[in-house]
């Protein structure tokens, strides 16, 4: 029973999918994943509907599914509760997982092969004449900014996350920006949004009082990735959130870079 995205993704990427009993009702992928019954949304799950589906045991992400995980368990059921935080993070977790379902050799191979993907952005990102200054923005109100895998994968990438200081936080409540004029001081080239849950609306974030004066904003470097990509601290973050980085600085270096 997979209560986030990245585990059933996980699951599925190591040849262990018909072990998956339920998911999220936020998963996405892989696409014969949403088949499966949809027992929980992020913040709430359907308690009665994954003890009837009985599974051996059931996985969870951070404090914010603990009240699902310790009702769970006083229910009698096995948790296990990742929470990784870092793309090290990331990789740590596919490689218990795959220990957890007997799939160790296999979660190795795919660990591997994440790497070697891992290495070529960096060494595209090494290369990369200009460094764009990046702000990050996970949600509209609050802001909020430098969720640390996505901070990491900007640097890895060629970029620097203007609010990188604050990706030592692993909880959102610290990486509030409660001044955006401080938005505004830091002068990003690119604006990246991935408003979780909802679709980026760039005319909201030109309207904001004095973020004309923003480089990104000036220029129209403004940019989403869906939440499903990036957002999700698993593989998908590595493949496909590294690619629609390396694609957006590309994008920039070839028409502001100058």
């Amino acid at each position: 029973m997979c209560l986030t995205e990245e585990t059933t993704e996980t699951l599925y990427a190591l040849g262990a999918g018909e072990l998956v009993v339920g998911v999220s009702g936020f998963t996405v992928r892989p696409p014969e994943a949403r088949r499966k019954p949809k027992v929980s949304t992020f913040l709430e799950a359907n308690i009665e509907a994954i003890l009837a589906l009985r599974p051996d045991v059931v996985l969870a992400w951070s404090d914010l599914q603990a009240s699902i995980c310790a009702e769970l368990i006083r229910r009698g059921v096995e948790v296990v509760c990742f929470n990784q935080r870092s793309v090290e993070g990331i990789l740590s977790m596919i490689l218990r997982l795959g220990a957890l379902v007997g799939k160790a050799t296999e979660a190795r191979r795919y660990v591997r092969q994440l790497c070697a993907r891992l290495q070529e952005a960096a060494a595209q990102g090494a290369r990369r004449r200009l460094r764009p200054r990046v702000y990050f923005e996970e949600w509209y109100d609050p802001l909020i900014t430098a969720i640390g895998w996505v901070s990491e994968l900007i640097a890895l990438c060629g970029g620097e996350d203007v609010f990188g200081e604050l990706s030592q936080y692993p909880d959102a409540k610290r990486r509030i920006i409660a001044d955006p004029d401080e938005v505004v001081r830091r002068q990003p080239d690119l604006i990246i949004a991935s408003w979780c849950g909802k679709m980026f609306k760039p005319e909201r974030v030109r309207k904001r009082p004095g973020w004309d004066a923003i480089p990104a904003v000036r220029t129209g470097q403004l940019y989403e990735i869906p939440s499903s990509i990036i957002l999700q601290p698993g593989p998908a973050a590595l493949t496909e959130g590294v690619d629609h980085l390396l694609a957006i600085f590309e994008q920039w270096e070839r028409t502001c870079g100058d």
